[in-house]
């Protein structure tokens, strides 16, 4: 009889946030957050993008697997309560800070000039 892989057990898998995001992982998310501007779900297609490309320090999937980031669907509650605690804590800073308003720069569409 073949045996499957196993698929962790419910007790054994890390709680939904996983306690805060690794410096580095708050990093990158605050990098890909730059980039687009967008929240969760947008968000994580950034990150995926910007891994697989490595345009963040020239970190791959294994480089951010390394320290503590992984895209598996078993994880995403974590990356997600991650993402919110960062994009959260990234807002609080502008509203202590005085500012107001979005500050994040968006890539938009540049139109051809004729």
């Amino acid at each position: 009889m073949t045996q499957r892989p196993s698929v962790p057990d419910v007790a054994t898998r890390p709680s939904p946030t996983g306690g805060p995001p690794p410096p580095d992982v708050v990093s990158f998310i605050r990098f890909c957050h730059h980039r687009r501007g967008v929240g969760w779900p947008e968000l994580y297609d950034e990150m995926c993008g910007v891994a697989a490309r490595r345009e963040f320090h020239g970190w791959d999937h294994a480089e951010l697997e390394s320290r503590g980031l992984t895209f598996s669907l078993f994880e995403m509650p974590r990356l997600a309560g991650w993402v919110r605690a960062v994009l959260e804590g990234m807002a609080e800073e502008r509203e202590t800070d005085g500012h107001r308003g979005a500050t994040t720069t968006r890539r938009q569409p540049h139109a051809a000039v004729a």
